[in-house]
């Protein structure tokens, strides 16, 4: 199977830039995968799209500010004045986004660094301000050092012990808007790319990305969810590199995915077993909510979940056996991107790419801060 098959063109004024006003604005393409057709939509009509015996999973995870800029260590330069100690080490902005905490004791990072070049193994980096900064007189928030260096940018990064670490990150770090979005993250994008039932991520520092299906939803229409007798349960997994990095294979078999930390609590695991076995229809909300499900039936070899926690790396494309997963609400996603490939998987490959071909000649919005799509 080939990455191209999953091609298709979007002009890029369909790329959202910003979120709407009102969260439940959004359009909906609902996409009838059995019969191959779809419907124009809007999101508050979800509720009424959903049998009443339906069981709703959702994503809990929170998004975490990883994005931080600092400045990297360097080659010894000869200072303007003698005794300055600023002129020893500066060379420019760097970017670091932590997409994976590999250990806390000592507190290492798998991460994305740019310039990806430019920064070996050996570097110290520094964020918040510059040791001896004659503009602030101030120390680094956080101080790392690069211990591994990968391919495309990816290093290995140990942070000097602090012992407020996140509680630094939340201070200078920024919110990490996809790349596609042109613009430098705003305090609102704090509120707006996160979903309005996402929980404090506990021991593990979050996500790196938003589920973006989940940001439609508000107070009100998870109100009329329930009111009609809809049960809703909440699994947890914190997005991580796979998110941000593009196929590169010319194969989709040959792709893999990175492993993404993830958590089905007890009475989650006990309500889909529940959901199944009484064959009512599992409603995922968001890929990752698929991904942690399919992940969590394969690893129980069985068509039920365990509850437990982990690391998911279950890369699903046409041709898996949905275990679990019946209907799902998504967002639109990246050509030949893996998430693509997931909802190809469960509405059929032709069908999702002709609704896709819709949704651009009706002028969709895509993306993370675009509308959604409903396959059942």
């Amino acid at each position: 199977m080939l990455v191209f098959d999953f091609q298709y063109d979007l002009p890029p004024e369909r790329i959202a830039q910003e979120p709407l006003a009102d969260r439940a604005g959004s359009r909906l393409l609902h996409l009838n995968r059995l019969a191959g057709r779809w419907d124009d939509r809007a999101f508050r009509e979800f509720p009424d799209l959903l049998r009443p015996d339906d069981l709703l999973v959702l994503n809990n995870t929170r998004v975490f500010p990883a994005r931080l800029y600092g400045q990297r260590s360097g080659q010894r330069i000869q200072p303007l004045s003698p005794g300055n100690p600023a002129q020893n080490f500066l060379r420019g902005r760097i970017e670091v986004l932590l997409t994976r905490q590999v250990s806390s004791n000592p507190n290492e990072w798998e991460c994305l660094v740019r310039p990806g070049r430019k920064i070996g193994v050996g570097e110290k980096l520094y964020f918040g301000s510059a040791p001896g900064d004659p503009a602030t007189g101030a120390a680094p928030e956080l101080e790392a050092e690069v211990t591994e260096r990968g391919t495309f940018g990816q290093r290995l990064i140990r942070f000097a012990t602090v012992s407020d670490f996140f509680a630094r990150v939340e201070r200078i770090g920024h919110v990490p808007l996809p790349p596609y979005i042109n613009r430098d993250d705003q305090a609102a994008d704090r509120d707006r790319y996160q979903t309005i039932y996402a929980q404090p991520p506990g021991s593990t520092a979050g996500s790196v990305a938003a589920p973006t299906a989940g940001l439609h939803f508000t107070p009100e229409i998870l109100d009329r969810i329930r009111e009609r007798g809809i049960e809703i349960a909440e699994i947890t997994l914190h997005v991580g590199l796979g998110t941000f990095q593009p196929v590169r294979v010319e194969k989709v078999e040959d792709h893999k995915l990175h492993r993404e930390c993830y958590e089905v609590p007890a009475h989650a695991a006990q309500a889909i077993n529940r959901a199944k076995a009484e064959k009512r229809r599992v409603v995922a909300v968001g890929t990752t909510t698929v991904r942690t499900l399919e992940y969590a039936a394969e690893r129980a070899g069985e068509d039920r979940v365990e509850a437990g926690h982990g690391e998911a790396d279950v890369f699903i494309y046409p041709g898996h056996r949905f275990r679990i997963v019946d209907a799902l609400l998504t967002n639109f996603h990246l050509p030949q991107s893996t998430l693509l490939m997931l909802v190809c998987a469960l509405g059929g490959q032709e069908s999702v790419l002709a609704a896709y071909r819709h949704a651009v000649k009706a002028g969709y919005r895509f993306y993370s801060y675009g509308d959604c799509m409903f396959v059942d």
